[in-house]
């Protein structure tokens, strides 16, 4: 029987959860990543009426879009709030994954479903998704130890890009350097200068493995003081959101098949008359993108605009239909269950509970 840290592995190489916000609480939440999982469901949100029938079920793993300990909590106790909620999951014996905006930036993700629901064509990514904090760690090699010390850096955390592990940066160059009189160099003569053949390695690694992984470089490093720098980088981020074309309509028309595709009424920014070819989606809240959204499309399709944000994205040009929060992310949500009903576990859509407070 597969185990809870089995399927979110599996998952993962779906899910990449380290391209998820770096405020964004992706991953296991409740649970023990060692219990065995005989059976999964899948939400949108970890809602009372979600947790209720967690309840009357047996399942041993949620799998879920939204968080549901979004904010710190100092009570875990029974009760209708999300950690209430949270508390009730673990008396069940239910772990808890999410995979929030990890999801909407994964290729056939929540951006994509949103895309393709809507009948974009030539998608191409819209913003980045800046992840958690990163620094990227530099050192000196001769050439001999290179391996051994990329290697070494890599076991400790360092060189993982999305679904690859082992990243580095290789260059060839010359390391100049005096021994003094108390240094015991691997190579070169005390007192004289000495200049080495070297390279040159970079790898990124998330800000909280950054003493781990300058440790395994200096332990596996053949100088007696290896030289390495260590910098904090925005990098590798996934992107929230696409855009595309459609055949040239309205932009009356073009909520209309939004309403139609998505089942919610939209609000619309804009003359409704226009005529739109150029779309821009993003799934959930979308307005600090609107931005980036002005310079390639007629009109962004999102949920959760705000009065100025919809002044603001007028001001540029851009037409605005906001479908609500939950519309937008419903066919990534569908996308979700379809990837995990793939796991090999029996599977359960809770999908029909739906998590949208609006009437």
């Amino acid at each position: 029987m597969s185990t809870v840290a089995d399927l979110a592995r599996h998952l993962e190489s779906l899910v990449a959860l380290d391209k998820a916000g770096g405020w964004d609480p992706v991953g296991l939440q409740v649970g023990d990543d060692a219990a065995d999982v005989g059976s999964i469901a899948v939400c949108h949100e970890t809602t009372h009426e979600v947790v209720a029938a967690i309840e009357r079920e047996t399942v041993d793993l949620l799998v879920t879009y939204h968080p549901l300990l979004f904010r710190a909590t100092r009570r875990f106790v029974a009760g209708r709030d999300a950690a209430g909620r949270a508390f009730r999951l673990a008396r069940a014996g239910t772990a808890l994954l999410v995979v929030h905006t990890a999801f909407d930036v994964a290729p056939g993700g929540v951006a994509d479903s949103l895309a393709a629901t809507l009948g974009l064509l030539e998608t191409r990514p819209l913003g980045p998704n800046w992840g958690p904090d990163s620094v990227k760690v530099v050192t000196f090699v001769p050439g001999g130890s290179v391996d051994e010390v990329a290697d070494a850096m890599s076991a400790a955390g360092a060189g993982k890009i999305g679904r690859y592990t082992g990243c580095s940066y290789r260059i060839d160059g010359l390391g100049a350097f005096t021994p003094s009189p108390h240094a015991s160099p691997r190579a070169g003569t005390v007192g004289t200068a000495n200049v080495e053949p070297e390279v040159r390695i970079e790898m990124v690694a998330p800000a909280g493995l950054a003493d781990r992984v300058v440790a395994a470089l200096v332990a596996h490093h053949p100088y007696e003081e290896p030289a390495y720098d260590v910098y904090d980088v925005r990098s590798n981020a996934g992107f929230v959101g696409r855009h595309g074309t459609v055949a040239a309509t309205s932009l009356r028309h073009l909520a209309e098949r939004a309403a139609t595709a998505l089942a919610c009424v939209p609000r619309v920014a804009g003359h409704l008359d226009s005529f739109v070819e150029r779309v821009a989606v993003v799934p959930g809240s979308g307005g600090s993108f609107i931005p980036a959204a002005a310079a390639v499309a007629d009109v962004l399709v999102t949920g959760d605009i705000s009065h100025h944000e919809a002044r603001d994205a007028l001001d540029r040009g851009l037409a605005l239909i906001d479908v609500g929060h939950v519309a937008g992310e419903r066919p990534g949500v569908k996308a979700l269950y379809s990837a995990v009903a793939q796991l090999g576990v029996t599977a359960h859509s809770l999908l029909d509970l739906d998590p949208d407070p609006w009437s």
